[in-house]
């Protein structure tokens, strides 16, 4: 059975005009499941697994600390403790979400569909320095030297390549008044000494 066109008055088809979205536009179209650049139930899987390892290995090393409680009547494996069970039970859950259909009231993912390793790198940079240079150049300038590679390569990961020299000073100056008042803060309030490079002990 075929469907006849509609005639005007000599019998002719007339043509009939298709649907036009309010304002004009082309008509939205479903997104397609090649759009979605969201973690497949095997990677999913992979984060719970993770979280549990990292507990585990957490749990681990609070065993290998003392009980003994301190004058508030907690030991100092309480909180490893407590850190490792709440990675173990967040794993748990992951999982069981990851093998009964994915990861519950997940936000569309952001950014670009592939990992931009050079900005990244930046990062992994900012910690290795740290790490490294903590002891020989002192606790407040190693890590105004993090948060100036680290910066960069946030800033880089956003599409905000450079910015010269004043952009540079203006990263130190940040890290400077960032780091200087927690390391003051433990090295003359709570008498916990971080690496200084001075003998007063202020930077």
């Amino acid at each position: 059975m075929t469907q006849s066109l509609p005639t005007g008055a000599t019998g002719a088809p007339v043509p009939t005009a298709s649907p036009v979205p309010p304002g004009g536009g082309p008509l939205p179209t479903d997104p397609s499941p090649s759009d979605d650049h969201g973690p497949g139930p095997l990677h999913q899987m992979l984060v719970g697994i993770g979280a549990l390892v990292i507990g585990a290995v957490m749990a681990v090393g609070a065993a290998a600390i003392p009980s003994d409680a301190g004058y508030a009547g907690i030991g100092p494996n309480a909180l490893p403790w407590g850190v490792s069970i709440a990675l173990m039970v967040c794993g748990l859950w992951l999982v069981w979400e990851a093998r009964t259909g994915g990861f519950r009231q997940m936000e569309p993912p952001s950014g670009a569909p592939r990992a931009d390793w050079m900005s990244a790198a930046w990062v992994v940079a900012a910690i290795v320095a740290n790490a490294a240079l903590i002891t020989v150049i002192g606790f407040v300038f190693a890590c105004t030297l993090c948060f100036m590679l680290a910066v960069r390569g946030m800033r880089r990961a956003e599409g905000r390549v450079g910015g010269g020299a004043r952009q540079v000073l203006i990263d130190g100056i940040t890290g400077m008044l960032i780091a200087a008042p927690v390391f003051w803060l433990f090295n003359k309030l709570l008498a916990l000494n971080l690496p200084a490079i001075t003998a007063s002990g202020w930077l």
